[in-house]
């Protein structure tokens, strides 16, 4: 999980960004036990990629006075919206690190790669007009678990998910939320990823109004190979009253 924190105002008056970094890393494995990685700099995409350097449990800092360095050095594939095929195709025009980024012109860009063009040009010198919104809406409650040794029996999966289920309810009713939409994630030991819905007319938040069709969920096709993680996800989210809830959601990986 990760977050983005804006800290240009200094609202704790902690004089630099990377301290509020190291205090919430630290609070986060006193009080849950996990570790945190982070990263610094002046907007969401060069702190993600900041974060990316010194996992799993460290922090980097990317300053403004040395962007330009960083963003030239950086390989094409690792910028917002470059994919395999987009960087593919950037290959081939001669792109392959943010220096060959830079030197080609707005108007080649955006020929190139149309909308995406001008969002190439401007992320490549440190300009992205994407503020942080802590408000937003939460579109579904989950919980999953990975083993430490691959489940072949369905039985079995039923037992793992009953505890999965019961985080799942207790997280729903945390937050005052209940959803119409029930959904298993199954990973198998290939990393192989399936998942499996259903929709159902009325919404749920107990255990035991969502987890029989978990079971159903479970048996309606036969599980072939070993499983290495199961999920349950309650999305269709209305809350108590029934409205959408908005949410802060500040989890375990942090970006600055």
């Amino acid at each position: 999980d990760e977050a983005f924190l804006d800290v240009t105002i200094n609202k704790k008056n902690i004089s630099l960004a990377s301290q509020v970094a190291t205090k919430i890393r630290s609070k986060i494995n006193k009080e849950i036990g996990l570790t945190a990685s982070a990263g610094i700099s002046i907007n969401k995409f060069t702190a993600k990629v900041a974060t990316e350097i010194n996992k799993p449990n460290g922090q980097k800092t990317i300053h403004p006075d040395r962007l330009e360095v960083f963003l030239n050095k950086l390989a094409i594939d690792k910028f917002f919206g470059v994919g395999k095929v987009t960087a593919k195709k950037m290959n081939e025009l001669g792109i392959y690190n943010g220096f060959d980024l830079r030197s080609k012109s707005l108007d080649f860009l955006e020929y190139k790669f149309g909308k995406m063009g001008k969002s190439f040009y401007e992320i490549v010198r440190g300009q992205q007009e994407n503020p942080v919104n802590p408000n937003r809406i939460r579109k579904s409650v989950g919980a999953e678990r990975t083993f430490n040794k691959d489940i072949r029996s369905e039985g079995f999966m039923i037992e793992k998910l009953k505890i999965i289920a019961t985080e799942v309810e207790e997280r729903l009713s945390r937050i005052g939320s209940k959803g119409k939409t029930i959904t298993i994630k199954i990973k198998y030991y290939d990393f192989n990823l399936e998942t499996r819905s259903r929709t159902i007319s009325n919404v749920v938040q107990k255990k035991s109004e969502f987890f029989p069709i978990i079971s159903e969920l479970i048996y309606q096709k036969e599980i072939l190979k070993p499983v290495r993680l199961l999920g349950i996800t309650i999305s269709s989210l209305v809350n108590d009253n029934d409205k959408k809830e908005t949410f802060l959601d500040l989890q375990c990986k942090f970006d600055f």
